[in-house]
């Protein structure tokens, strides 16, 4: 899906001077809050969580940390690559075009200059993929964090680790089956999200300036007035999200 993507953006040869003129933040009325809930599902808080444990379990070294740089700035470097592919094929293929979105299959559309009458499968199969990734990660950052929270061991093969994955993820699947659609649940939970994410974040900055805990490895000055920006636009984002919902 990521390779999709990608070669439709070269394909549909977009304007580049638009690409750029569009990051000016532009938000239509009523578009706060789900501003706040785009935040919230792409730097989504649990992930903190659960990336912080499959490092520690993985990483357990000083001399790690290259590795864990280079992971880090590749994943993200990858996930924003594919973020904006997705975000520019699909305004070529809609803005404009008063075209109303009803289902995944309308979404595939985007997908036509380089799979034809292949990209509504591919789009399904693509999203099908997609739920069962997060049917086990989202499950598995919750077990690691109550575990964390409770005081049990966060090891995979505990069962009170386990007993939380599964809670979790049978309450989604229950819910799935159920026939009832949760788009208003799962964009409240991601406004959710982004609300707890600036709370997160002042926290994972204070941690990282503990000199008793990281030694020559804390926060540089560089690092901290990286950190407080990134704290400040969140606290202004869900400030001004939260003033626009309860007026």
């Amino acid at each position: 899906m990521s390779m999709a993507f990608v070669t439709t953006f070269i394909l549909t040869r977009p304007d580049l001077g638009k690409l750029f003129v569009g990051l000016k933040p532009q938000i239509p009325e009523g578009g706060w809050l789900t501003v706040i809930a785009l935040v919230g599902t792409t730097v989504v808080p649990y992930n903190l969580f659960l990336h912080a444990s499959a490092v520690k379990s993985k990483w357990h070294h000083s001399d790690d940390l290259l590795i864990v740089r280079r992971d880090t700035v590749i994943s993200i470097g990858v996930g924003g690559l594919i973020s904006l592919a997705i975000v520019s094929t699909a305004a070529a293929a809609f803005f404009g075009q008063q075209v109303a979105i009803q289902s995944a299959a309308d979404m595939s559309v985007q997908l036509q200059p380089l799979l034809g009458q292949w990209a509504t499968i591919c789009m399904g199969l693509g999203l099908f993929a997609a739920g069962i990734s997060s049917a086990i990660t989202a499950p598995l950052a919750a077990a690691y964090a109550l575990s964390g929270m409770l005081g049990w061991p966060t090891d995979a093969k505990n069962i009170k680790f386990k007993m939380i994955w599964m809670v979790v993820l049978f309450s989604g699947l229950l819910l799935a089956l159920s026939g009832y659609k949760p788009i208003t649940i799962i964009w409240f939970a991601q406004i959710a999200n982004g609300l707890l994410l600036p709370l997160l974040a002042a926290f994972l900055l204070y941690v990282m300036n503990k000199s008793e805990l990281l030694g020559q490895y804390k926060n540089t000055w560089l690092h901290n007035v990286l950190g407080f920006v990134v704290i400040l636009l969140t606290v202004l984002l869900s400030a001004k999200s939260l003033y626009f919902a309860f007026s």
